[in-house]
């Protein structure tokens, strides 16, 4: 089960960091994702990491302003996302996967979060 909080409303230029904490004792053996989805649009990949956390992945419009990054004693995969643009808004989700041979590919991922709402305004 996987839990994503930290969202909330933030002016442009500003920042926020989301958490995902998940339940079981094989957080390790999943890699972990993040996606968004705003108004009106479908579902999009933001930020992959792996197991260990040696490999990380970004979509571009996020590249320099979104840290992804785990740490596995407490289960707990992060979004730190500065720079905040308006088009961030959307509600970000996480998600898990064993072995996700696209990691961009939300149809890879078997578990997800509830999602959390960020909206950044202008």
């Amino acid at each position: 089960q996987l839990q994503a909080f930290g969202g909330g409303l933030v002016q442009a230029g500003g920042s926020l960091r989301l958490s995902c904490a998940a339940s079981g004792r094989t957080f390790s053996s999943y890699y972990m994702g993040w996606f968004r989805q705003a108004p009106g649009k479908g579902r999009e990949f933001v930020a992959a990491i792996s197991w260990s956390g040696g490999a990380t992945h970004y979509v571009d419009s996020v590249k320099g302003r979104f840290t992804i990054s785990r740490d596995n004693a407490k289960n707990t995969v992060y979004l730190q996302m500065d720079r905040l643009k308006p088009e961030d808004t959307a509600v970000y989700y996480c998600a898990a996967d064993a072995v996700p041979i696209r990691v961009g590919e939300q149809s890879e991922y078997d578990y997800w979060g509830q999602g959390t709402q960020v909206t950044v305004s202008s």
